[in-house]
């Protein structure tokens, strides 16, 4: 048996190591990048939303998946915003 440790030790402890990073990093990564894009596909009209940028508003319509119209300020000035992956986060 200590034959096997010493041939196979490194060779197992490097396969070891690398279920643990999996583990540690790459998957809650996956888990917020899921829960990000169940958020964007759910935006409704009356949301408010933060984008990448720092802009906050209020989504008044949406045209297909990818299209997104907030409202924002005082003014009420409309943002036209194409992709979705730019709404942050739902405040």
């Amino acid at each position: 048996m200590a034959e096997f440790f010493t041939q196979y030790g490194t060779l197992l402890f490097m396969i070891i190591l690398m279920v643990v990073m999996y583990l540690i990093m790459f998957r809650p990564q996956k888990k917020r990048e899921k829960e990000i894009k169940q958020m964007r596909n759910n935006l409704e009209v009356g949301d408010m939303v933060v984008t990448e940028s720092g802009i906050v508003g209020k989504v008044i319509s949406t045209k297909d998946i990818d299209t997104v119209t907030i409202e924002t300020g005082a003014d009420k000035t409309k943002l036209f915003i194409i992709v979705t992956e730019n709404v942050n986060q739902v405040a």
